[in-house]
């Protein structure tokens, strides 16, 4: 009898209790939902998100410019966005509460994609031409390191300011002779455009003398103080979501083309698969896992920044790069 009361009163305070409300962590790209974004929706179709109890919704963007003061106003608490443009915002903003958690493309993917027919093939062709560059571009912001690097001279090359919708456009129109922008979306942008694949010439800016990273997850950090579990909780079902998305790309295409149904979903794919291969997996992340970053290369990349853009304070990598709130290792390996 007893016992039996004793279980009858567990069960009504168990139903009486509200269930655990999960955190709304709306999450803010940088850029259209394209293959490389296809990992986190497929993060949210696994349940990864919910597993950590959290509601994630993910709006698209308009470039890091974009998605960096969406988060540091905390219209959005974690954002993904160029940690070199962190850098300068942060340079020219010190109080703003946002910084770097966790870093996606290990090798960014700033590119020069020209045309071949035009006379583009490697840095040296773009003297005399013109260079389509979108001015919050994160590749364009990079350029004058990359001009710098291969002894390109500025004032040799003309730079037309172009909208992100007519970029590709006027490249696959031969209105310019190359574009400055992320090598997956502008490459895969003139394929579908009708450019001649063996026409197109990808010029990865990490290929030829610019050390930097790229694409991180960023994060509100007055947020993050109040919620670092969250945090945590976030950034392994990111980690979660990359590796399903690199043992089956498709279905993370899938989980893409609901949220985006006008896309073509072998180029997307395409797309997707080239982030891998060229930015996500590297030798680095294979053996580091998905997230940290090393600190030479860091200090390193500050210090090519310093050539081509004046901080106002002294720059540190602690400034714009918090790894404490990544999980534990086995939760970022991706293989």
């Amino acid at each position: 009898m007893i016992r039996q009361l004793f279980t009858t009163t567990a069960t009504v305070l168990a139903l009486a209790l509200p269930a655990m409300a999960e955190t709304d962590m709306p999450f803010a790209l940088d850029w259209k939902f394209e293959g490389p974004s296809a990992p986190y929706f497929l993060a949210i179709d696994d349940g990864l998100f919910a597993a950590q109890d959290l509601s994630v919704e993910i709006s698209e963007g308009k470039g890091s410019l974009d998605a960096i003061p969406k988060v540091a106003t905390g219209a959005f608490p974690v954002g993904f966005a160029d940690i070199n443009s962190l850098m300068r915002f942060l340079d020219q903003n010190p109080d703003a509460p946002v910084k770097a958690v966790m870093m996606i493309y290990d090798k960014p993917p700033f590119a020069i994609v020209g045309r071949k027919s035009l006379g583009v093939s490697q840095p040296s062709d773009m003297m005399g031409k013109v260079l389509g560059a979108p001015p919050p571009d994160g590749a364009w912001a990079q350029f004058p390191i990359f001009a710098a690097a291969n002894d390109l001279t500025m004032d040799e090359i003309t730079v037309e300011p172009v909208g992100f919708p007519t970029r590709e456009p006027m490249l696959a129109e031969g209105k310019v002779a190359s574009v400055a922008g992320f090598s997956f979306s502008s490459t895969l942008n003139l394929k579908r455009l009708g450019v001649p694949e063996d026409d197109i010439s990808v010029i990865l800016m990490a290929d030829h003398g610019v050390n930097l990273y790229g694409n991180a997850i960023i994060v509100n950090t007055d947020f993050a103080a109040e919620n670092p579990e969250a945090v945590t909780g976030f950034l392994s079902a990111i980690a979660a979501g990359w590796k399903d998305a690199i043992a089956d790309p498709e279905k993370a295409i899938e989980a893409l083309m609901s949220r985006n149904p006008a896309a073509d979903a072998e180029l997307e794919q395409e797309r997707l698969q080239m982030a891998i291969d060229d930015n996500v997996l590297t030798d680095f992340v294979k053996e580091n896992g998905l997230g940290p970053i090393d600190s030479d290369r860091m200090d390193s990349a500050i210090e090519q920044t310093k050539l081509v853009y004046e901080f106002q304070s002294t720059p540190s990598a602690d400034l714009y790069f918090d790894g404490s709130y990544l999980p534990d290792a086995a939760a970022l390996k991706l293989q």
